[in-house]
């Protein structure tokens, strides 16, 4: 039996599991040298969220980032987390800007892709392995893992078999939630190794408290590779700890041949890293939760829903969105939860608990879906919930991409004329990110403030209670917010939105983003009209006039943050 190797996610996904993708780049250079020494398969630095939360919160470039770890990193392989035809984004790009991308990616240091597909539609995949493959890039295609009546071992080794005919080096069983045991663990990566020629990797999140398990038994039956976290970013909704799993297999005939004390020296380091940010460490993220046996909710997903639902003062309302989300995934055919589904699955289970009704506000992800827009959905959708959603709308079975158009260029000019493209890479940020991208590359996004450990005494928070005021001080409002560190923060408030209810007003029912305006003010609208569209949890949302009429005054302007309840607009 050969040895297994070990991929280590400390750079990417275990802080994206953690500590909400916010370490910044400062914090991993002067390590990475010692993580080169060690000898894993490679290093997972890239991709997934890493990308968005540079540029909207940290004030980093990614792609600067990424080449200042080749620079350091000169043995191991830099590994990047690529979803498919969405790339590093929420929805599918057209295939010139997935082409370019796959191939600055790889210019600037990428050296693995592992590419998944939300829904596991071969057809999302294609253009990005083609990509890679061309590069000269190791590609590692993805089974994204879950577990559903239509989801069977047979399926999934059909679906590898696919892969393996478009050229793919290796193949990973991508288990967001911690879902999959012991036993499906041993069959699966037994079959897949009888059955193909590719080497087998296994990602596995530790959410359920199985994983450990799952990774011995998964050596057991062959797997060639295993992720894993370096252990003060390991557990919780992120990996196995590194160390650990190296310590177990140690004399057996799986034994990974890494240095425990070279890891123990990277560990101390990553210790003061997690002290640095324990004040995000969401409590929630890093504990097993046995609920995703029963909800099959990953960590991350968790976190959004606490603070979506203290946005919109509904916390007492958590049991009752994870009781939804089963029946959501149900009616929309048993998608993985993974990014974007997660996040389509997850914010329609917000609104349909929070609404008067199932399904009577529903995401414009959420109707795209349902039309084909995202794939090839795993099981039948719930036709009662499609029509409600879409009525008589047409669904599409093409591949998604098939229908849009070449955008890079476009993105190139309008980037040009803003004067926002310093270098090639820029352009693709800007077409990947056109709502928030401009801000950063103007240089006007200000890093997040990360607080000191000592502020971070965390307190209870009474759920079902507000969290946000307004004051009047002797006739000047202030909005006040009580924060989980035992202090509130007082702020002018904006003398655009109105307090209280307005008659004619349109208000926001969740916390977020305006992402477009789609009126101004004087314009004639139907009832039913899209007036705005709002950005919550990375989803796009409608907001819809309530009443034919005139947009009498509009109080929000695009970019800004609103709260749930604020009144946008008003219609006369």
């Amino acid at each position: 039996m050969k040895k297994v190797k070990i991929i280590e996610t400390a750079f990417r996904d275990a802080h994206q599991s953690l500590l909400a993708t916010r370490m910044r780049t400062r914090d991993m250079l002067p390590i990475a040298e010692e993580m080169d020494k060690v000898g894993f398969f490679s290093l997972e630095v890239w991709g997934g969220a890493t990308f968005d939360s540079c540029i909207r919160y940290l004030n980093e470039d990614p792609w600067e980032r990424l080449v200042q770890l080749k620079d350091v990193i000169k043995k191991t392989p830099l590994q990047m987390l690529l979803r498919g035809q969405n790339l590093v984004g929420y929805k599918h790009y057209p295939d010139d800007i997935v082409r370019k991308f796959v191939e600055k990616s790889y210019e600037n240091g990428v050296d693995v892709f592992r590419i998944f597909d939300a829904l596991n539609d071969i057809r999302n995949m294609e253009m990005a392995i083609k990509v890679a493959k061309e590069q000269g890039a190791h590609v590692q295609a993805t089974i994204s893992y879950t577990v559903s009546p239509y989801h069977t071992i047979e399926k999934y080794v059909d679906f590898a078999h696919e892969l393996e005919n478009l050229g793919c080096d290796s193949i990973t069983i991508k288990d967001m939630a911690g879902l999959i045991s012991p036993q499906d663990t041993y069959e699966l990566i037994k079959t897949l190794k009888e059955k193909t020629d590719l080497l087998i990797n296994l990602h596995c999140h530790c959410t359920s408290g199985m994983s450990p398990i799952s990774y011995y038994v998964a050596c057991e039956a062959g797997v060639d590779l295993l992720d894993t976290a370096i252990s003060p970013l390991a557990w919780g909704a992120s990996q196995p700890p590194t160390e650990s799993i190296v310590a177990a297999l140690k004399g057996t005939p799986y034994d990974t041949g890494l240095d425990l004390k070279l890891l123990n020296h990277i560990k101390k380091y990553f210790e003061e890293i997690r002290k640095k940010y324990s004040s995000i460490i969401d409590p929630i993220a890093e504990k097993v939760d046995t609920d995703v046996l029963i909800y099959q909710i990953p960590g991350g997903m968790l976190s959004n829903f606490v603070s979506q639902l203290k946005n919109q003062n509904a916390l007492d309302r958590y049991e009752d969105v994870l009781e939804e989300v089963p029946k959501v995934r149900k009616d929309l055919g048993y998608p993985p939860l993974v990014t974007p589904t997660s996040q389509i699955v997850g914010i329609q289970a917000v609104m349909n608990v929070l609404g008067e009704e199932r399904y009577k506000n529903v995401s414009k992800e959420v109707k795209d879906y349902i039309k084909g827009f995202y794939g090839r959905p795993p099981a039948p959708i719930n036709q009662e919930v499609a029509h409600k959603i879409i009525g008589d709308d047409e669904t599409i079975t093409v591949r998604p991409a098939d229908l849009l158009k070449p955008e890079l260029e476009k993105f190139r000019k309008e980037g040009e004329e803003m004067d926002i493209i310093k270098k090639e890479e820029d352009v693709l940020t800007y077409a990947l990110y056109p709502a928030v991208a401009p801000k950063f590359l103007r240089g006007e996004v200000v890093e997040e403030p990360l607080k000191p450990p000592e502020e971070n005494t965390q307190i209870e928070e009474p759920t079902g209670l507000p969290t946000e005021y307004t004051v009047d001080v002797d006739g000047e409002v202030f909005d006040v917010k009580i924060t989980p560190v035992g202090y509130m923060e007082i702020e002018p408030a904006g003398d655009k939105t109105p307090n209280g209810p307005v008659e004619g007003g349109v208000t926001s029912n969740m916390q977020g983003m305006i992402l477009k305006l789609k009126v101004n003010e004087g314009d004639q609208v139907n009832e039913g009209d899209v007036l705005a569209v709002l950005e919550a949890m990375k989803m796009e949302n409608d907001i819809h006039a309530p009443q034919s009429g005139t947009v009498d005054k509009i109080f929000i302007e695009e970019g800004e943050t609103v709260n749930a309840g604020d009144t946008l607009m008003v219609v006369k």
